[in-house]
């Protein structure tokens, strides 16, 4: 089987999903090649998207909430002069080249606005291709009811089959198998060990705070608020790239034990330690967090999409929510007041997390083209 996995550089989630699922079906004999999808087509386009939301996400925050609260509000555009049509249909004719030449057995998008372009070939039956469009949020993004013409569409969720319904998807194109992650998420080791392993107390309840790749959001503020909360616990930081932020977490004295990290590749085992992780709500991290069975903290969401990831994990119990009214310091000791609570939510998540993601839409997507 060939695949071609089509991506887009808003944010690093989309492109992780991408490489997950090419990993995955190498592993199992496919042959994979990865495109992004708008540096293709333009390499001036796909920087701009990729600055664009780098800067709209962390400092123009209100305008970003704005132009996707009236993209949700919008009328589906099926009609070729559409904005969006007209420029799937042009952006469509270049991608078209690249596809005949590599000539896929199955296309799979990991973000809306290359399935818009791969909507556009289906509905013109350009190509023979399975085509499966997968969300990297728990939620149904504006534009989605573009990609009809899509053969399947993976969701995080079977609770997001009424949203699909609402966006024109039948039953059958619906595939709740989860958002693809590495598979090293899909298993684990217990807490002693992993702790041992970081030179962690091994009986302390461990809370681990993730700031992303870029080390967003104010840290040592927050490091500050978690050493002020009377319950007994030890902290794992994980700054990213931020090496300011490092530094100033690496000068404080704190009352409780806490191990400082920067950027890291071994965010599974941090995970295995922990009780619970204090986190921006992007689909990645949570469907990871979610597959170890760890409760969630929800920091500092992107308006938008991860505003939406934040209604999906409270809604349904696996997690807490931190807002000016709500600050983290109440947050944690609320959630460590009665162990019970912890055991409570990790039964919720064992009803929603999908640890399999990656080997089930692999497995499906090798089904289906033989």
């Amino acid at each position: 089987m060939r695949a071609l996995v089509l991506s887009i550089t808003a944010g690093q989630g989309h492109n992780a999903t991408g490489k997950a699922i090419c990993s995955y079906l190498e592993s199992i004999g496919c042959e994979t090649e990865m495109l992004d999808t708008f540096n293709y087509v333009s390499r001036v386009l796909g920087e701009t998207v990729s600055r664009g939301y780098l800067i709209t996400a962390s400092k123009a925050k209100l305008a970003y909430k704005g132009a996707y609260r009236l993209a949700e509000k919008r009328k589906k555009s099926r009609s070729d002069a559409s904005p969006t049509r007209a420029t799937g249909n042009i952006m469509s004719k270049k991608l078209l080249k690249y596809i005949n030449n590599y000539d896929p057995d199955v296309i799979i998008c990991t973000h809306i606005f290359a399935g818009i372009i791969l909507d556009v070939l289906k509905e013109k039956r350009e190509t023979d291709a399975k085509c499966i469009g997968i969300l990297t949020d728990f939620a149904f993004h504006p534009y989605w009811e573009e990609g009809l013409n899509l053969d399947y569409v993976v969701t995080p969720n079977e609770l997001l089959l009424a949203q699909a319904r609402k966006k024109g998807f039948t039953d059958k194109q619906v595939l709740p198998l989860g958002i693809p992650i590495h598979p090293k998420f899909s298993g684990g080791i217990s807490k002693s060990e992993a702790r041992a392993r970081l030179g962690l107390d091994l009986n302390t309840p461990t809370v681990l705070l993730m700031s992303g790749s870029m080390g967003y959001g104010h840290i040592e503020e927050t490091v500050n608020a978690l050493d002020s909360v009377t319950h007994d616990f030890q902290i794992i930081t994980v700054c990213g790239n931020n090496s300011t932020a490092k530094a100033k977490i690496d000068s404080m004295k704190t009352s409780k034990r806490l191990i400082n990290f920067g950027f890291v590749d071994n965010v599974d085992l941090l995970m295995d330690a922990s009780d619970c992780i204090i986190t921006k709500p992007g689909g990645l991290t949570s469907s990871e967090a979610l597959a170890k069975g760890l409760p969630m903290i929800i920091v500092n969401p992107i308006p938008g999409q991860e505003d939406r990831n934040t209604e999906f994990f409270v809604n349904n119990g696996v997690a807490m929510s931190v807002t000016s009214t709500s600050p983290l310091d109440e947050v944690i000791y609320q959630l460590f007041a009665d162990p019970r609570r912890l055991e409570l939510m990790k039964e919720s998540i064992s009803l929603i997390a999908k640890p399999n993601s990656t080997k089930d839409i692999c497995e499906f997507a090798k089904k289906i083209c033989e």
